[in-house]
Formats: structure tokens, C-alpha cells, sequence
């Protein structure tokens, strides 16, 4: 999906809720946390992100009360785009408006920094989500889908 005009304006936070940037290892372990992900997979994603020449940023909604991490996701800068991964809620926090609110200050901070298109993919059957970034500006640039060997017929 791509939104053609990168928001300028961020929707406010909640007054309950800080935005914090994480390392690599922080943002690994605090996605994978949020997934259920094995600390392998989470141990696996941090390396990645270390190495990548791509310039990621992790973040976090935080509920500074007990800590909790209600949401997360990843920017990517490069010139005037700005890419948003791995998003995700906590599924007791869904429908508040975190992802939204999250992903519209991300995005708003792109744009400060001279980003005017966004970028982003999401799986066709995730309504919820799409719902979201259609309301951010984003709209279907392609379809794609993955392909892979079904091993059992070998």
C-alpha cells in the first residue's frame, strides 16, 4: 500500500501512553513478546535488523504505569519515503485506535524529516489493519502473494 502524501500531522496520544524509540535487540524482543515468537526468532530478527543496511527505527506505545507494551512498529526513512513494518497491537489493546494513533506519529515524523510518500504491505485478508491505513491515506499500489513448495507431496 502507499499513501501518496505522507501525513504531516500526527493524531495526538493518548495522555496514558509515551511513544519510545528501541534498539534493535529492544524492538526484536518487544514485537516478538507481543507475537509469541521463540527467543530464537526473537535472538534471529535482532541480528537481521543489526546488519541491515536499511535504516530501521522500532517503536513502542508504553503504558507507563506497569510498563506494558500495547503497540509496536518499525520506520524506515530514505530520502522521501518512509516505510512502516511490523505493526503490531496487543490483542487486548485492539480497537483503541493504538496502531492508528502509533503509526500516524511515525508518520508524522517522516514527513518532518522530508519523507513525502509511505510505504507499507499487508496481508489481503487483514481487514482490521487495512481499515487503519486506508483512514492514514494509504491505498493498493499491487497485489502480491507468497509462493511456497508444498514439502509433503515430496
Amino acid at each position: 500500500m502507499v499513501a501518496p502524501q505522507c501525513p504531516a500531522v500526527a493524531e495526538p496520544l493518548p495522555d496514558d501512553l509515551q511513544l519510545q524509540r528501541l534498539d534493535p535487540a529492544g524492538f526484536a524482543e518487544a514485537v516478538g513478546a507481543l507475537r509469541g515468537s521463540p527467543a530464537g526468532q526473537r535472538k534471529a530478527m535482532a541480528q537481521r535488523l543489526v546488519a541491515s543496511p536499511v535504516p530501521y527505527q522500532g517503536w513502542v506505545l508504553r503504558r507507563p504505569e506497569d510498563d506494558a507494551i500495547l503497540a509496536c512498529a518499525q520506520s524506515a526513512t530514505e530520502a522521501d519515503l518512509v516505510g512502516l513494518y511490523d505493526v503490531f497491537t496487543h490483542p487486548d489493546a485492539r480497537g483503541q485506535g493504538l496502531a492508528r494513533r502509533l503509526c500516524s506519529q511515525l508518520l508524522a515524523q517522516a514527513r518532518a524529516a522530508g519523507a513525502r510518500v509511505a510505504y507499507l504491505q499487508v496481508e489481503a485478508d487483514n481487514a482490521p489493519a487495512r481499515a487503519i491505513y486506508h483512514r492514514l491515506g494509504f491505498a493498493d499500489a499491487y497485489a502480491y502473494h507468497y509462493r511456497s513448495q508444498d514439502v509433503s507431496a515430496h
